[in-house]
């Protein structure tokens, strides 16, 4: 387990990030130079298929996410945490949440899934389907998500990463994991502090989805719209997501600054 996180400071308040179907523990982009790591550790964990753990094979499901987040908790010791959840991972850090609800301390989703999945027309479902396979549908998905309004350069690198860190049998077989995987009856309604993250330019899981499905199963969770971000806002407005979330952070956390 070790080698499938990217362990980042050594402050007290311990929180596990679990990232999207484009990334990787290593891909969080900018935001990790503005993280506090004086009172803060995160660990940034690496998904079955993807990474390090590229060849590992499956499965490939929301739920070996959830489990493997938690053994990597046992693993570093940490019996209390909160977590951090980027698009797929929005989906994955409600599902640990589900299986250990006494052990989570806070959720922050950025542009995030929710629990009842998301829902595809057929030909959008066959577009996203053939990113696996076609790294232009990659590129054009990255595109359309952050609102047709970026580099391409960015794009390019974007996609570069995406095929390097992850296996394609992985990466597709997690389309169908983020999409229809569905537990919202086991989320709704949990007394755990809630921080949701929506880019005013994402197309897809912007503010009125997110208005629509996580602050509707979670009635106290915040909303915070990142202006000038779409989906990736950890490479959009990275300094003022890390102010987003540690300020959150701090507020929900038991452990002291």
């Amino acid at each position: 387990m070790p080698q499938t996180a990217q362990i980042i400071g050594s402050g007290p308040r311990k929180v596990i990030a679990l990232h999207g179907w484009f990334g990787h523990a290593r891909g969080w982009g900018p935001l990790v130079h503005h993280l506090d790591t004086t009172h803060f550790s995160y660990a940034f964990m690496d998904y079955r298929g993807y990474g390090a753990r590229r060849g590992s094979g499956g499965p490939y499901t929301i739920a070996q996410i959830a489990q493997d987040a938690l053994a990597l908790a046992d693993h570093l010791g940490w019996s209390r945490f909160a977590l951090v959840g980027h698009s797929m991972g929005g989906s994955a850090i409600q599902h640990v949440l589900a299986d250990a609800p006494e052990r989570v301390q806070a959720l922050v989703g950025l542009t995030p899934v929710p629990a009842s999945g998301v829902p595809f027309e057929p030909s959008g479902w066959d577009f996203f389907s053939s990113a696996a396979q076609d790294a232009s549908v990659r590129r054009a998905i990255i595109d359309l998500t952050t609102g047709q309004r970026l580099t391409g350069v960015w794009l390019d690198a974007m996609v570069k990463s995406s095929l390097a860190h992850s296996d394609v049998d992985a990466f597709a077989a997690y389309l169908d994991a983020w999409a229809n995987t569905r537990f919202a009856e086991r989320i709704q309604g949990r007394a755990v502090p809630v921080l949701v993250v929506a880019g005013e330019h994402d197309p897809a899981l912007g503010p009125d989805t997110c208005r629509a499905t996580w602050l509707q199963h979670y009635p106290q969770a915040r909303l915070e719209v990142m202006a000038n971000a779409g989906h990736y806002p950890m490479d959009e407005t990275p300094i003022a997501l890390a102010t987003v979330i540690e300020r959150f952070l701090r507020e929900a956390m038991d452990t002291p600054a």
